[in-house]
């Protein structure tokens, strides 16, 4: 049997999974007081006190006598590159150290994975980070040069999705045209056509409104806000990624609630809805055009994809252009070991960094 140990920081979280091939054999989800963290001037400043953490429940979960056939994180904040596993090499440990792509605490995840690969003398992996950017060179224009589209998005969980809807429909993935929609926090809505996500919403700038995010907004209005003098530019920043979408409208991101209201009668709660399911369906057509109409399906998962209202609303939007599949949820710890075990098995070629 192989182990593996997938590892996935967020910022006040580390969650660890141990796999046999697939399955799930331990899993513990560490939470960490912002008292605990607050002695540390810097993110990276944490890897020893999760390394420790981390360690200690592997000794615990490993069975007696058995060895890791290798340790993958979480990818952080790195350069644009193409789908599929790395390994943890130097230049991307002076890039998750640095932050020179941005700082997040996914960055301790190829960190905290290389660490403890070198205690067990095994190879550290990374799976689909964020700064997956597969982009045909036409949608990287935007209308103003100084600022060009990027490529952010729910990379793991995309990729993940479209590969097992392929396998469940006994296809190669890279011979399907597909949408994938992942709706959660933040959404990622992305076309998908020879094995490569072509283009995308960004998800913290672009595309509809979320659970938290504001999503494409009118340009003069923003800009006149932004000089408005009512908020300096962080403020901005958080009000547009994080105090957004339904919290700014209806002071809840959690669809269920908003649901609950709608069913006792909340027409207000209602048109929000309406307008977010609206925006969704819009930004999936767009994305259609980009395959040119050849869409063989379109995958909705996410955390609300768990919603049947959701789904079905959306599906009376875009049901037309393509069949509609739904993969609620997201596996990232599984997503992250089923990379590994690609590569492990011959079936994924290993990428450098």
């Amino acid at each position: 049997m192989q182990f593996v140990i997938a590892i996935n920081p967020g910022s006040t979280s580390t969650k660890v999974a141990l796999f046999s091939d697939t399955s799930i054999i331990a899993d513990h989800t560490f939470l960490h007081t912002a008292e605990e963290l607050s002695g540390f001037a810097q993110t990276v400043d944490q890897l020893e006190f999760r390394l420790a953490l981390i360690d200690q429940w592997l000794v615990q979960s490993l069975p007696q006598g058995e060895k890791l056939a290798a340790v993958v994180g979480r990818g952080g904040m790195l350069k644009p590159l193409h789908s599929g596993v790395y390994q943890v090499n130097t230049d991307m440990r002076q890039d998750l150290i640095s932050g020179v792509y941005g700082i997040h605490a996914s960055n301790l995840g190829g960190l905290l994975a290389e660490r403890i690969a070198d205690q067990h003398a095994v190879q550290a992996f990374i799976v689909d980070p964020v700064s997956v950017d597969e982009f045909d060179s036409v949608a990287r224009f935007s209308g103003l040069p100084e600022i060009p589209r990027v490529s952010m998005l729910h990379a793991l969980n995309i990729r993940a999705i479209a590969l097992r809807h392929a396998q469940l429909q006994h296809k190669k993935y890279e011979t399907l045209n597909l949408i994938v929609a992942h709706l959660g926090g933040g959404f990622s809505i992305a076309p998908i056509s020879g094995g490569r996500m072509i283009d995308v919403n960004n998800a913290n700038q672009n595309g509809p409104f979320s659970a938290e995010r504001a999503g494409t907004l009118p340009v003069y209005s923003l800009v006149r806000l932004c000089y408005s003098g009512k908020y300096t530019e962080n403020e901005m920043i958080k009000r547009i990624n994080g105090q957004a979408g339904l919290i700014a409208y209806l002071g809840t991101g959690d669809l269920r609630v908003v649901e609950q209201r709608i069913a006792t009668g909340d027409r207000y709660a209602a048109e929000i809805y309406d307008a977010m399911v609206y925006q969704i369906g819009k930004e999936i057509g767009a994305m259609a055009v980009t395959l040119k109409g050849k869409v063989d399906a379109i995958l909705l998962t996410g955390g609300m994809a768990h919603s049947d209202k959701l789904c079905s609303d959306i599906e009376a939007f875009v049901g037309w252009i393509g069949t509609v599949y739904r993969y609620p949820g997201e596996d990232e710890m599984r997503s992250l070991a089923k990379g590994v075990f690609r590569v492990l098995k011959g079936e994924e070629n290993l990428r450098t960094y």
